[in-house]
């Protein structure tokens, strides 16, 4: 991906050669150390970032209102520590192969996606951030699996090509959101995976309002309609952390198509139904989803705003 389309700054120098030591350092380290380092500092910064302590537990008053205020802080909590697991696996992503990628993340409903590809249209590999979402598409195409996969390019444009360079070391391919559909129709035509992420808040005339924990959300509907066009397979793929097993469970679900006569109407009814199902994942998983996004931000015309901050 290049990275002279955009100016680049002192101040995007400076940010680069200070992450690229971080990922450096946490690289050189034993993978156990990496994450509990990250772990630590990401505990840490939620009492040192109030900022994003606020918004985590205004989202979990809205998903869960009848949760006690210390059930919100223990989730939130659990979640900036997943997240600061995700940074400490992300560093080891380049001593990471085939032969032992299964130290870190084992299948579970694989057969889902197997299924899916048969069908030789392509799969839609709908996801969220969730558990390590990095790792999902990253282990999926080192195992022979190639995930094309949706990114939001960062302002730093130094940083952008090196997480990027990072993520694809597997054999991914970043599509920006910004130029979405062309190199989607492609892949899918190839018979490869398209990865979307489908819970992140959409600016006004991006997404449709659909329910999502009971408010209005306005969410991508770009899947649902390269699926009714290409009449790709479509699939839940999510990376969930098991304590117990001390891995991650890269979960498949099928996911069916819901027929409607209105294009439009389909198109809805369909993206609702993505939603849901990763709405399900969440409840069950509460800890795992990361709180910190405003997700209800865009509101329906007329509506005021929900979030205070």
């Amino acid at each position: 991906m290049r990275v002279t389309a955009r100016p680049i700054r002192f101040r995007h120098r400076v940010e680069y050669l200070a992450g690229a030591g971080v990922l450096h350092l946490l690289g050189s380290l034993p993978r156990g150390a990496a994450r509990l380092l990250c772990e630590v500092i990401a505990a840490g910064s939620y009492y040192l970032w109030p900022r994003l302590r606020q918004v985590g537990l205004f989202n979990l008053r809205l998903a869960f209102p009848d949760w006690s205020e210390r059930e919100r802080r223990r989730t939130l909590f659990q979640t900036f520590r997943g997240f600061g697991r995700m940074m400490g696996d992300f560093a080891s992503f380049p001593r990471l192969n085939r032969n032992n990628i299964g130290k870190m993340m084992v299948y579970d409903g694989f057969e889902h996606y197997a299924r899916a590809q048969e069908r030789g249209k392509g799969v839609i590999f709908l996801t969220a951030h969730f558990g390590n979402w990095e790792l999902s598409s990253f282990a999926h195409s080192l195992h022979g699996h190639t995930i094309n996969f949706t990114v939001r390019p960062m302002d730093n444009p130094l940083l952008d090509e090196m997480i990027n360079r990072y993520r694809c070391l597997s054999g991914g391919r970043p599509i920006d959101k910004n130029d979405f559909a062309r190199p989607a129709l492609q892949a899918l035509k190839r018979g490869e995976a398209v990865g979307v992420l489908m819970d992140t808040n959409m600016l006004p005339g991006e997404g449709i309002f659909v329910d999502f924990f009971g408010h209005p959300a306005c969410t991508t509907s770009a899947p649902a309609r390269l699926a009714r066009k290409t009449g790709a397979a479509l699939v839940l793929g999510l990376t969930l952390w098991d304590s117990k097993l001390g891995k991650y469970r890269l979960h498949f679900e099928p996911v069916d198509w819901i027929p409607a006569a209105d294009a439009e109407e389909e198109i809805k009814l369909n993206t609702a139904n993505f939603t849901r199902l990763i709405e399900e994942c969440i409840r069950r998983h509460p800890d795992q989803w990361f709180w910190v996004h405003r997700r209800w931000k865009t509101r329906p015309p007329g509506e005021p705003p929900l979030y205070p901050v």
